[in-house]
C-alpha cells in the first residue's frame, strides 16, 4: 500500500471532476455479492492498462465503496437497489466513481477506526491511499468517488 498526503472534498453539490475519457461504467445489485462481481469486472477492465500495485489498491478501495454502498444506502435496503460504477482513464490517473441510492443519513465521512474495529475503514483507507477523493448527492442518490496516479 502506498501512502501519501490526500485531498478530498465531500461537498453535497460538488460535481464529478476531471474530463472523462476512456470510461466504463456498469450497474449492479445493491447486494453483498455484487461486491466481488463489482472487484472481478474493474479488474478484467483494467487489467494490463495500469500497474499491478495501481490495480491492487484500486480494487481494494472500490471493493470499500461498494460495501459501503450496499451497507449504508437504499441500494441495499430497497428491493431493487442498485449500484453503478464508473472507472475512467485518463493520463496519469485513474479514477472510480460509485453511485448508490442515496440515503437520509447524512454525507460519508472518515472516521479513525480502533485496533480492535471489525470495520469502519472503508473511507479511512480512501483518505490514506487515494491521491483524491470526495462525494456528492443530488435528488437520484449519492456518489463516492476517488483517483489514483496510475505510476
Amino acid at each position: 500500500m502506498r501512502m501519501r498526503d490526500p485531498v478530498h472534498r465531500c461537498d453535497p453539490g460538488e460535481e464529478f471532476p476531471g474530463t472523462l475519457r476512456n470510461t466504463r461504467h456498469r450497474e449492479f445489485p445493491g447486494n453483498a455479492a455484487s461486491v466481488s462481481r463489482v472487484r472481478e469486472w474493474a479488474r478484467e477492465s483494467l487489467s494490463g492498462r495500469l500497474p499491478a500495485p495501481v490495480l491492487d489498491d484500486l480494487l481494494l478501495l472500490l471493493s470499500e465503496l461498494v460495501t459501503n454502498a450496499v451497507v449504508h444506502s437504499d441500494s441495499g435496503r430497497t428491493a431493487g437497489g442498485r449500484v453503478t460504477v464508473r472507472l475512467t482513464l485518463s493520463p496519469g490517473a485513474v479514477q472510480v466513481e460509485v453511485t448508490d441510492d442515496g440515503s437520509a443519513a447524512g454525507v460519508p465521512a472518515v472516521r479513525a477506526p480502533e485496533p480492535d474495529d471489525d470495520g469502519g475503514r472503508g473511507l479511512w483507507l480512501v483518505d490514506l491511499l487515494a491521491t483524491e477523493w470526495g462525494c456528492h448527492r443530488d435528488e437520484a442518490g449519492g456518489s463516492v468517488w476517488f483517483r489514483l496516479s496510475d505510476h
